[in-house]
Protein backbone atom coordinates (compact mmCIF):
# COMPACT_ATOMS: atom_id res chain seq x y z
CA UNK A 1 0.00 0.00 0.00
CA UNK A 2 1.42 3.89 -0.77
CA UNK A 3 2.37 5.77 1.85
CA UNK A 4 0.26 8.78 2.45
CA UNK A 5 1.82 12.00 2.03
CA UNK A 6 2.53 12.92 6.28
CA UNK A 7 1.60 16.95 5.10
CA UNK A 8 -1.94 16.12 3.88
CA UNK A 9 -3.60 15.69 7.84
CA UNK A 10 -2.62 18.71 8.93
CA UNK A 11 -3.33 20.72 5.31
CA UNK A 12 -6.74 18.83 5.72
CA UNK A 13 -7.39 20.46 9.03
CA UNK A 14 -6.65 23.89 8.39
CA UNK A 15 -9.30 25.27 6.43
CA UNK A 16 -11.65 24.25 9.25
CA UNK A 17 -9.65 26.08 11.86
CA UNK A 18 -9.06 29.04 10.06
CA UNK A 19 -12.92 28.54 9.26
CA UNK A 20 -13.69 29.28 12.79
CA UNK A 21 -11.06 31.98 13.53
CA UNK A 22 -12.78 33.68 10.40
CA UNK A 23 -16.28 34.14 12.44
CA UNK A 24 -16.79 37.02 14.30
CA UNK A 25 -15.93 36.33 18.18
CA UNK A 26 -18.60 36.90 20.39
CA UNK A 27 -19.71 40.00 22.39
CA UNK A 28 -18.38 40.55 25.42
CA UNK A 29 -20.56 39.97 28.55
CA UNK A 30 -19.62 41.37 31.85
CA UNK A 31 -21.44 40.10 35.15
CA UNK A 32 -23.88 41.98 37.12
CA UNK A 33 -26.83 42.59 39.44
CA UNK A 34 -29.84 44.68 39.57
CA UNK A 35 -30.22 47.26 42.14
CA UNK A 36 -32.50 49.61 43.40
CA UNK A 37 -32.40 53.32 45.22
CA UNK A 38 -35.08 53.70 47.57
CA UNK A 39 -36.60 56.52 47.54
CA UNK A 40 -37.10 57.30 51.68
CA UNK A 41 -40.21 58.87 52.84
CA UNK A 42 -40.17 60.33 56.22
CA UNK A 43 -42.07 62.96 58.59
CA UNK A 44 -40.13 66.53 59.32
CA UNK A 45 -42.51 66.09 63.04
CA UNK A 46 -42.16 63.67 65.76
CA UNK A 47 -44.97 61.36 66.97
CA UNK A 48 -46.81 58.68 67.14
CA UNK A 49 -47.40 56.46 64.16
CA UNK A 50 -51.37 56.38 64.25
CA UNK A 51 -52.25 55.10 60.31
CA UNK A 52 -49.73 52.99 58.24
CA UNK A 53 -51.76 52.52 54.71
CA UNK A 54 -49.43 50.72 52.93
CA UNK A 55 -47.47 47.61 53.55
CA UNK A 56 -44.47 45.88 52.06
CA UNK A 57 -44.96 44.87 48.34
CA UNK A 58 -47.67 47.43 47.96
CA UNK A 59 -47.60 49.11 44.24
CA UNK A 60 -48.72 52.14 44.64
CA UNK A 61 -49.20 55.62 42.54
CA UNK A 62 -48.32 59.05 43.08
CA UNK A 63 -49.94 60.94 45.50
CA UNK A 64 -51.51 58.01 47.46
CA UNK A 65 -51.53 58.50 51.71
CA UNK A 66 -48.25 56.33 53.06
CA UNK A 67 -48.89 57.16 56.89
CA UNK A 68 -50.10 59.44 59.19
CA UNK A 69 -48.43 60.88 62.42
CA UNK A 70 -50.74 61.86 65.68
CA UNK A 71 -50.42 65.88 65.01
CA UNK A 72 -52.27 66.54 68.48
CA UNK A 73 -49.31 68.70 69.52
CA UNK A 74 -48.51 70.44 66.05
CA UNK A 75 -52.49 71.34 66.03
CA UNK A 76 -52.01 73.01 69.29
CA UNK A 77 -49.08 75.00 68.44
CA UNK A 78 -51.03 76.19 65.09
CA UNK A 79 -53.59 77.11 67.46
CA UNK A 80 -51.41 79.31 69.39
CA UNK A 81 -50.04 80.85 66.61
CA UNK A 82 -53.33 81.78 65.17
CA UNK A 83 -54.05 83.39 68.40
CA UNK A 84 -51.00 85.41 68.31
CA UNK A 85 -51.64 86.38 64.62
CA UNK A 86 -54.90 87.80 65.73
CA UNK A 87 -53.84 89.73 68.63
CA UNK A 88 -50.84 91.28 66.58
CA UNK A 89 -53.78 92.39 63.59
CA UNK A 90 -55.55 93.89 66.79
CA UNK A 91 -52.32 95.58 68.31
CA UNK A 92 -51.87 96.85 64.50
CA UNK A 93 -55.19 98.37 63.89
CA UNK A 94 -55.42 99.94 67.53
CA UNK A 95 -52.19 101.91 66.97
CA UNK A 96 -53.12 103.06 63.69
CA UNK A 97 -56.20 105.60 65.03
CA UNK A 98 -56.85 107.43 67.71
CA UNK A 99 -58.51 107.47 70.84
CA UNK A 100 -61.81 106.19 71.59
CA UNK A 101 -64.40 108.80 70.95
CA UNK A 102 -65.59 108.20 74.57
CA UNK A 103 -61.75 109.11 75.26
CA UNK A 104 -61.92 112.25 73.35
CA UNK A 105 -65.37 114.02 74.51
CA UNK A 106 -63.84 113.60 77.80
CA UNK A 107 -60.93 115.32 77.05
CA UNK A 108 -63.05 118.44 75.37
CA UNK A 109 -65.12 118.35 78.37
CA UNK A 110 -61.76 118.84 80.58
CA UNK A 111 -60.72 121.52 78.22
CA UNK A 112 -63.98 122.99 78.65
CA UNK A 113 -63.51 123.70 82.24
CA UNK A 114 -60.12 124.36 81.76
CA UNK A 115 -61.51 127.18 79.83
CA UNK A 116 -63.93 128.46 81.98
CA UNK A 117 -62.02 128.84 85.08
CA UNK A 118 -59.68 130.44 82.95
CA UNK A 119 -61.66 132.82 82.15
CA UNK A 120 -62.91 132.97 86.13
CA UNK A 121 -59.28 133.68 86.74
CA UNK A 122 -58.68 136.37 83.87
CA UNK A 123 -61.73 138.30 85.17
CA UNK A 124 -60.69 138.34 89.40
CA UNK A 125 -57.35 139.57 88.21
CA UNK A 126 -58.83 143.23 86.16
CA UNK A 127 -61.21 143.03 89.77
CA UNK A 128 -57.75 142.88 91.66
CA UNK A 129 -56.27 145.50 89.48
CA UNK A 130 -58.87 147.80 90.14
CA UNK A 131 -59.28 147.43 93.71
CA UNK A 132 -55.25 148.11 94.04
CA UNK A 133 -55.18 151.36 92.17
CA UNK A 134 -57.95 152.60 95.10
CA UNK A 135 -55.81 151.13 97.67
CA UNK A 136 -58.75 148.48 98.76
CA UNK A 137 -55.96 145.50 98.35
CA UNK A 138 -52.41 144.71 98.83
CA UNK A 139 -49.99 144.11 95.93
CA UNK A 140 -49.56 140.33 97.16
CA UNK A 141 -53.20 139.84 96.56
CA UNK A 142 -52.50 141.27 93.49
CA UNK A 143 -49.95 138.83 92.63
CA UNK A 144 -51.74 136.04 93.49
CA UNK A 145 -54.40 136.91 91.54
CA UNK A 146 -52.08 136.86 88.93
CA UNK A 147 -50.60 133.59 89.55
CA UNK A 148 -53.97 131.75 89.32
CA UNK A 149 -54.88 133.47 85.86
CA UNK A 150 -51.51 132.68 84.36
CA UNK A 151 -52.27 128.82 85.62
CA UNK A 152 -55.31 128.12 84.52
CA UNK A 153 -54.26 129.68 81.15
CA UNK A 154 -51.66 127.18 81.10
CA UNK A 155 -54.06 124.77 82.23
CA UNK A 156 -56.23 125.38 78.56
CA UNK A 157 -52.77 124.59 76.68
CA UNK A 158 -51.93 121.50 78.19
CA UNK A 159 -55.77 120.33 77.41
CA UNK A 160 -55.68 121.27 74.12
CA UNK A 161 -52.25 119.63 73.43
CA UNK A 162 -53.90 116.69 75.19
CA UNK A 163 -57.00 116.15 72.89
CA UNK A 164 -54.68 116.90 69.67
CA UNK A 165 -52.71 113.99 70.86
CA UNK A 166 -55.92 111.87 71.81
CA UNK A 167 -56.90 112.34 68.12
CA UNK A 168 -53.68 111.50 66.16
CA UNK A 169 -52.66 107.66 65.59
CA UNK A 170 -49.50 105.98 67.23
CA UNK A 171 -46.33 107.47 66.03
CA UNK A 172 -44.53 105.85 62.73
CA UNK A 173 -41.88 103.93 64.64
CA UNK A 174 -45.17 102.30 66.93
CA UNK A 175 -46.74 101.55 63.70
CA UNK A 176 -43.94 99.70 61.70
CA UNK A 177 -42.97 97.97 65.04
CA UNK A 178 -46.56 96.61 64.90
CA UNK A 179 -46.60 95.55 61.33
CA UNK A 180 -43.51 94.01 61.94
CA UNK A 181 -45.20 92.21 64.39
CA UNK A 182 -48.02 91.20 62.44
CA UNK A 183 -45.89 90.15 59.90
CA UNK A 184 -43.95 87.83 61.92
CA UNK A 185 -47.03 86.24 63.86
CA UNK A 186 -47.82 85.40 59.85
CA UNK A 187 -45.16 83.65 59.45
CA UNK A 188 -44.93 81.56 62.08
CA UNK A 189 -48.67 80.81 61.97
CA UNK A 190 -47.67 79.42 58.11
CA UNK A 191 -44.73 77.35 59.97
CA UNK A 192 -47.37 75.68 61.76
CA UNK A 193 -49.78 74.76 59.48
CA UNK A 194 -46.72 73.58 57.01
CA UNK A 195 -45.71 71.47 60.22
CA UNK A 196 -48.99 70.28 60.51
CA UNK A 197 -49.52 69.10 57.17
CA UNK A 198 -46.32 67.20 57.05
CA UNK A 199 -47.87 64.73 59.95
CA UNK A 200 -49.31 63.11 56.39
CA UNK A 201 -47.27 61.82 53.92
CA UNK A 202 -48.41 60.69 50.68
CA UNK A 203 -46.22 58.68 47.68
CA UNK A 204 -43.67 61.63 46.25
CA UNK A 205 -43.69 59.10 43.20
CA UNK A 206 -45.45 55.66 41.69
CA UNK A 207 -43.69 52.86 42.75
CA UNK A 208 -43.23 49.65 44.75
CA UNK A 209 -43.53 49.59 48.50
CA UNK A 210 -39.93 48.43 49.16
CA UNK A 211 -40.58 48.09 53.03
CA UNK A 212 -41.80 49.56 56.26
CA UNK A 213 -40.06 50.47 59.55
CA UNK A 214 -42.46 51.16 61.70
CA UNK A 215 -45.60 49.11 62.80
CA UNK A 216 -48.63 51.87 64.26
CA UNK A 217 -48.16 52.80 67.66
CA UNK A 218 -44.96 53.03 67.76
CA UNK A 219 -43.26 55.93 68.19
CA UNK A 220 -40.94 58.12 65.24
CA UNK A 221 -38.31 60.07 65.80
CA UNK A 222 -38.52 63.35 63.41
CA UNK A 223 -36.82 62.72 60.06
CA UNK A 224 -37.04 59.15 60.61
CA UNK A 225 -37.89 57.04 57.72
CA UNK A 226 -41.21 55.50 58.00
CA UNK A 227 -42.03 53.88 54.43
CA UNK A 228 -39.53 53.15 51.67
CA UNK A 229 -40.41 53.37 47.96
CA UNK A 230 -38.65 51.91 44.83
CA UNK A 231 -39.71 53.80 41.88
CA UNK A 232 -39.17 52.10 38.25
CA UNK A 233 -36.91 55.19 37.38
CA UNK A 234 -34.85 54.17 40.74
CA UNK A 235 -34.24 50.43 39.19
CA UNK A 236 -30.63 50.26 37.47
CA UNK A 237 -27.98 47.68 36.52
CA UNK A 238 -24.73 47.78 38.27
CA UNK A 239 -21.94 45.32 36.35
CA UNK A 240 -18.11 45.37 36.39
CA UNK A 241 -15.97 45.73 33.01
CA UNK A 242 -12.04 44.80 33.00
CA UNK A 243 -9.73 47.06 32.63
CA UNK A 244 -8.48 46.71 28.93
CA UNK A 245 -12.01 47.36 27.79
CA UNK A 246 -12.96 50.09 29.96
CA UNK A 247 -11.78 52.47 27.14
CA UNK A 248 -14.67 51.60 24.43
CA UNK A 249 -17.51 52.15 27.55
CA UNK A 250 -18.63 55.86 27.65
CA UNK A 251 -21.58 57.64 30.03
CA UNK A 252 -24.79 57.40 27.44
CA UNK A 253 -23.90 54.18 25.49
CA UNK A 254 -26.36 51.65 24.94
CA UNK A 255 -26.59 48.26 26.13
CA UNK A 256 -28.53 45.34 26.65
CA UNK A 257 -29.24 43.10 30.15
CA UNK A 258 -30.17 39.32 30.07
CA UNK A 259 -31.32 37.91 32.58
CA UNK A 260 -33.18 34.26 33.36
CA UNK A 261 -36.43 34.43 32.72
CA UNK A 262 -36.40 38.00 31.83
CA UNK A 263 -37.27 37.49 28.40
CA UNK A 264 -35.99 39.94 25.28
CA UNK A 265 -33.02 41.52 26.54
CA UNK A 266 -33.53 44.86 28.13
CA UNK A 267 -32.17 48.51 26.67
CA UNK A 268 -30.13 50.18 29.14
CA UNK A 269 -27.80 53.26 29.06
CA UNK A 270 -24.58 53.69 30.84
CA UNK A 271 -25.01 56.26 33.44
CA UNK A 272 -22.14 56.59 35.45
CA UNK A 273 -18.87 54.82 34.82
CA UNK A 274 -16.41 54.58 38.15
CA UNK A 275 -13.38 56.33 37.96
CA UNK A 276 -11.54 54.21 40.51
CA UNK A 277 -10.59 50.31 40.15
CA UNK A 278 -12.27 47.63 42.36
CA UNK A 279 -10.90 44.84 44.71
CA UNK A 280 -7.62 46.25 44.01
CA UNK A 281 -5.41 48.50 46.45
CA UNK A 282 -4.21 51.88 44.79
CA UNK A 283 -0.33 50.38 44.09
CA UNK A 284 1.45 51.12 40.88
CA UNK A 285 0.42 48.12 38.51
CA UNK A 286 2.01 45.92 36.39
CA UNK A 287 1.06 44.44 32.95
CA UNK A 288 -0.17 41.30 34.80
CA UNK A 289 -1.79 42.95 37.52
CA UNK A 290 -3.75 45.15 34.68
CA UNK A 291 -5.61 42.57 33.23
CA UNK A 292 -7.02 41.74 36.61
CA UNK A 293 -8.73 45.59 37.41
CA UNK A 294 -12.28 45.62 36.32
CA UNK A 295 -14.24 49.12 37.00
CA UNK A 296 -18.18 49.82 38.51
CA UNK A 297 -20.73 50.92 35.82
CA UNK A 298 -23.76 51.57 36.07
CA UNK A 299 -27.06 51.56 33.31
CA UNK A 300 -30.20 52.87 33.44
CA UNK A 301 -33.11 51.37 31.48
CA UNK A 302 -36.36 53.18 30.78
CA UNK A 303 -39.08 52.68 33.26
CA UNK A 304 -41.50 51.00 31.52
CA UNK A 305 -38.55 48.58 31.05
CA UNK A 306 -36.92 48.84 34.51
CA UNK A 307 -39.70 46.87 36.05
CA UNK A 308 -38.81 43.76 34.87
CA UNK A 309 -35.90 43.84 36.93
CA UNK A 310 -35.51 43.03 40.48
CA UNK A 311 -33.04 44.33 43.30
CA UNK A 312 -30.13 41.79 43.64
CA UNK A 313 -31.21 39.54 40.62
CA UNK A 314 -27.62 38.66 38.35
CA UNK A 315 -27.81 40.11 35.04
CA UNK A 316 -25.79 39.91 31.77
CA UNK A 317 -24.65 42.94 29.86
CA UNK A 318 -23.37 43.23 26.63
CA UNK A 319 -22.51 46.47 24.30
CA UNK A 320 -25.42 47.55 22.16
CA UNK A 321 -22.55 48.41 18.89
CA UNK A 322 -20.80 44.86 19.96
CA UNK A 323 -23.58 42.49 20.22
CA UNK A 324 -25.04 44.08 16.95
CA UNK A 325 -22.40 42.52 14.10
CA UNK A 326 -22.12 43.46 10.49
CA UNK A 327 -22.53 41.35 8.15
CA UNK A 328 -20.21 38.78 7.41
CA UNK A 329 -18.13 37.92 4.19
CA UNK A 330 -17.05 34.49 3.04
CA UNK A 331 -13.91 33.25 4.49
CA UNK A 332 -11.89 32.50 1.15
CA UNK A 333 -10.73 28.63 0.44
CA UNK A 334 -7.27 27.70 1.42
CA UNK A 335 -5.78 24.81 -0.87
CA UNK A 336 -3.30 22.80 -0.03
CA UNK A 337 0.72 23.23 -1.66
CA UNK A 338 -0.73 20.56 -3.95
CA UNK A 339 -2.95 23.29 -5.70
CA UNK A 340 -6.20 21.09 -4.41
CA UNK A 341 -9.02 22.50 -2.67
Amino acid sequence: MPKMPRCLCPLALIPVALLGACGDPPPPAWSGYAEGDPVYVAAPVAGQLVELQVQRGDTVNAGVALFSIDGTPVSAARAEADARLAAAKAEQADVAKGRRPDEIAMSRAQLAQARAQSTLAEADLARQQQLIGQGFISASRLDDARAAAAQARQRVRELESSLRVAELPARNDQQAAARANTAAASAALAQQQWRESQTRQSAPAAGLVDDTFYRVGEYVNAGQPVVSLLPPAQRKARFYVPEPELASLRPGQNVQLSCDGCGAPIAARISYISPQPEYTPPVIYSNSQRSRLVFLVEARPDPAQALRLHPGQPLEVRPVAIASSAPRTPAPSITSSSGRP
